[in-house]
């Protein structure tokens, strides 16, 4: 038996259960890397609530979908590719999946600005320096986009990292 197998209700820890229902209920039913990650009550419930908190930040659903895709790629986590990369599909802004994919710049600017303070933010831990935070906020940004990045880095890091351990 593989090290993680997909939990129905029937299978999975109780208390994962009222997140499985939450995802049943928003995607029609429970997606293969939710039944995976229904092993951890805490981390399943921690990353949907995680996930809708990003979904409400003021970061403009492009760039949230650049950052996710950024920290996808950099994880190889193919799941993430493909769920986000539809998104950023249904949200008109496919034309820069396969440069997301490849970890290249961008061709529209302001979106390119999320992806290299993404990118920037990863390779220093957060150290990023004064002027690539300036670029950031000259792009259009604000400072409280830059901290909504770090969040959805945090977010999805979680994510892309247990997605590969679990196999999804």
């Amino acid at each position: 038996m593989p090290p993680f197998v997909p939990h129905t209700m029937d299978t999975a820890p109780s208390a994962s259960v009222p997140a499985m229902e939450q995802a049943a209920a928003k995607f029609g039913g429970i997606p293969r890397a939710v039944a995976l990650l229904a092993e951890s009550p805490t981390l399943l419930a921690g990353f949907l609530a995680g996930s809708a908190a990003v979904d409400r930040s003021t970061l403009p659903a492009p760039a949230r979908e650049v950052v996710i895709l950024t920290v996808a790629a950099r994880n190889g986590c193919d799941t993430c590719l493909a769920i986000h990369g539809a998104t950023l599909r249904s949200l008109g802004e496919g034309v820069h999946l396969e440069a997301l994919r490849a970890r290249a710049p961008l061709t529209d600017p302001a979106l390119e600005e999320v992806r290299r303070f993404t990118e920037s933010l990863l390779e220093t831990s957060g150290a990023v320096a004064e002027d690539e935070v300036e670029q950031l906020l000259e792009a259009g940004f604000t400072r409280e986009h830059a901290l909504d990045i770090v969040f959805t880095v945090g977010i999805y890091t979680m994510s892309t990292l247990a997605n590969r351990l679990v196999g999804a």
